[in-house]
């Protein structure tokens, strides 16, 4: 085989060598290119799940429970980022934490430019990445083949927070209800694979917010 390379001896003079080639030029190379063929990287899906499966809802959390890999995982409409202090004002660690502006929001209308899903994760030994996915649903509740967006972000090694950006399609948001596939792999790794999926969350696009309530009538 063409870039093989073995290293030691053979013995048996030059009938067994004969056998040999003529092995490997035959039945084996079979099975080692099944083998070979085996250890390649899956494909990404444009439908992730063969079969109807049922990753857990990351919008149903119970506080102090962590959900999969998150500490804590919400969608919002912002983020903003707090420094760690040393104790005296102006000296920071590296080490910023992210927080959400308007947690648990999950509906917006066809002209908000982008979202957020914003999460906290144990720190990381490796970096790592982190995808979403979001589809449009019918009016059956069946998802669309294709996403309407998707965003990647790598997270290095020991950090802990991270967002990613669902933002508006070129064609602007229809409305609806949208349904978020989750994933986390290692660094380099296919993100968009039903074996990566770690959960899901959901949102809708309304033509018009319902109005909020003043705090003093709340």
């Amino acid at each position: 085989m063409t870039g093989c390379t073995h290293r030691g001896r053979w013995g048996g003079g030059p009938v067994m060598a004969g056998l040999f080639i003529l092995l490997v030029a035959g039945g084996l190379s079979l099975g080692w290119d099944a083998q070979a063929r085996d250890l390649l990287a899956p494909k990404e899906q444009s439908v992730t799940e063969f079969e109807k499966t049922q990753a857990p809802s990351l919008d149903d959390q119970k506080r102090g429970v962590p959900q999969a890999m998150f500490v804590w995982i919400k969608m919002a409409r912002g983020y903003e980022v707090e420094w760690d202090s040393f104790g005296r004002k102006g000296w920071y660690t590296q080490d910023p934490r992210i927080r959400p502006i308007d947690p648990g929001t999950n509906a917006f209308t066809p002209e908000t430019e982008v979202f957020y899903v914003v999460f906290e994760v144990a720190p990381l030994e490796d970096p790592a990445q982190f995808s979403g996915q979001w589809f449009l649903e019918d009016e059956n509740g069946k998802v669309s083949e294709t996403p309407v967006g998707r965003d990647t972000l790598e997270v290095p090694g020991h950090e802990r927070y991270g967002f990613l950006e669902l933002k508006k399609p070129a064609g602007g948001w229809p409305l609806g209800n949208y349904l978020v596939k989750v994933f986390i792999t290692p660094l380099g790794q296919q993100s968009f694979h039903a074996v990566n999926q770690v959960g899901t969350m959901r949102f809708k696009i309304v033509s018009q917010l319902p109005a909020t309530v003043p705090a003093a009538q709340k």
